[in-house]
Formats: structure tokens, C-alpha cells, sequence
């Protein structure tokens, strides 16, 4: 299925984020922050084919549960991946994940997952660990700090950049 989209309402980067106790809403929006104009923040469950295939480039942010993605970040992959199979090839994206020690799992997942649709890395994962290492710890709302934040910020300003440059 193809979808029609209408150009005077596509935003070149969408931030498409899931987050359950705040640290990778925060991440979403310091990065869009740092896009500034050219990026479109959704969440995750409030994401559709037609919202992606309208921007040009995408930012997944998401946490690191168990080892792997969010739910809500695989539910929305399950949901888009097939009706987008084979029309947004080529294009940039890039992934934070919001981790309690490591955040591998969810960055190859998510890598696994979009080399199906060939899209293209444009700059390596950030990985903010949280380090909550205790169930308390864990579930805890997270509120990050500007040192934490900084660096999602940069990565929205060169997401921004790189597509104005016409780079991706």
C-alpha cells in the first residue's frame, strides 16, 4: 500500500520516542530542542506509516528494557514496518537509548529492525546510562541533567544540519 503525502506538512526529521519513566522523553526533547524547526516529535504509540514516510529522516529513542527495545517502540515498528517496506529506502537515521547499564541490546535491535526498510546509520547510537542497577532504581521517574542532556541536544543539531545540507 502507497501512501499519499502532502509535502507542505512533512518535517524532514521525526523523533519518534517511548519512554515510561521520563529519561528518554527528556532525551526526545533535548534532541528536538537542537533540531530545532526541521523535527517532528511523536510519540511512539501515537506514530503511524504515513507520519514516517512523511519525514526524510528519523531519530528512535527509546529505553533499554531487559536487554531489548520498550514494548511501545516494537509495537510502533510492528505496526509501520510492513506498510513502509520498500518506499523509504536510503534515508538517515540515528537512535539514543536510555539505558540502566548498557543499552546494546535495544540499539541492535532497532539496527535489525530498519535494515529491512535500508535505512541509513548517520551517526553512531547515544547511549545515556542511567546506571539504576536496583528495581527502585529502575522505576524511579528519571530527571536528567544538563550534562546528560547535552549530548541528545548536539545529535538533534547535527541530525538538523545534515539535512539541511542536503548531506542525508
Amino acid at each position: 500500500m502507497a501512501f499519499l503525502v502532502d509535502p507542505a506538512v512533512s518535517k524532514p526529521l521525526a523523533i519518534v520516542w517511548h519512554s515510561r519513566t521520563g529519561a528518554s522523553e527528556a532525551i526526545a526533547k533535548a534532541a528536538a530542542e537542537g533540531a530545532g524547526d526541521t523535527a517532528l516529535l511523536v510519540s511512539a504509540g501515537e506514530c503511524s506509516p504515513e507520519l514516517l514516510l512523511s519525514a526524510g529522516a528519523y531519530l528512535f529513542v527509546c529505553p533499554e528494557n531487559l536487554g531489548a527495545l520498550s514494548g511501545t517502540m516494537k509495537e510502533m515498528f510492528d505496526l509501520c514496518y510492513y506498510p513502509l517496506l520498500g518506499q523509504i529506502e536510503g534515508r538517515a537515521y540515528a537512535t539514543a537509548i536510555a539505558a540502566g547499564s548498557a543499552g546494546q541490546g535495544a540499539e541492535a535491535q532497532i539496527d535489525r529492525i530498519v535494515t529491512g526498510w535500508r535505512l541509513r546509520r548517520v551517526a553512531p547510537s547515544l547511549i545515556v546510562n542511567l546506571d539504576a542497577q536496583t528495581a527502585e532504581a529502575i522505576a524511579m521517574p528519571k530527571l536528567l541533567t544538563q550534562a546528560a542532556l547535552a549530548p541528545c541536544i548536539n545529535l538533534g543539531k547535527a541530525l538538523a544540519e545534515g539535512i539541511t545540507l542536503g548531506i542525508f
